[in-house]
């Protein structure tokens, strides 16, 4: 078995989440500081994914609660293949993140955090929810409803 890398794209952070080597449980892992490019943010994540040795990737595609996807799903998406092209093709595949953020938030409720270190976690604890779901998932062999499609380019004329 081999570890398998949970990431929380976002604009101005990036939440890891690392499985154990059974791949039955999501590890906290650290958050990264995002540059908003898809392409840079994709070599900061693999350098980080190479010294765990991470053979997948788990990315988290904000979905809406309609099922449309908005502006962060389509970076996020950029941001994946950036990813799996700098990774030379790596297994990636998409979780449905919608309400990982809450879930987080619901956890460090729990907790005696100041606002600082509440919005350092959380962002890492995303990450965690997200590989959790995807790896429950696969144990349990219930497929995920497959993502919305990526959006057809316009025609160029």
């Amino acid at each position: 078995m081999a570890i398998i890398f949970g990431v929380d794209y976002g604009i101005r952070r990036i939440g890891i989440a690392i499985s154990d080597a059974d791949e039955t449980l999501a590890l906290a892992g650290r958050m990264l500081n995002s540059s908003g490019d898809p392409n840079r943010d994709a070599g900061i994540v693999l350098a980080e994914a190479k010294e765990y040795a991470a053979r997948r990737f788990v990315v988290g595609l904000p979905i809406n609660m309609d099922n449309t996807e908005g502006p962060q799903a389509l970076l996020t998406r950029q941001f994946a293949n950036a990813l799996k092209k700098a990774s030379g093709n790596m297994p990636l595949e998409y979780w449905d993140e919608r309400l990982s953020s809450a879930a987080a938030d619901w956890s460090l409720d729990l907790m005696d955090l100041t606002k600082a270190k509440r919005k350092a976690r959380r962002d890492i604890i995303s990450a965690q929810v997200i590989l959790q779901g995807w790896l429950d998932a696969r144990r349990a062999k219930r497929p995920q409803p497959p993502a919305p499609p990526e959006p057809a380019e316009p025609d160029q004329q």
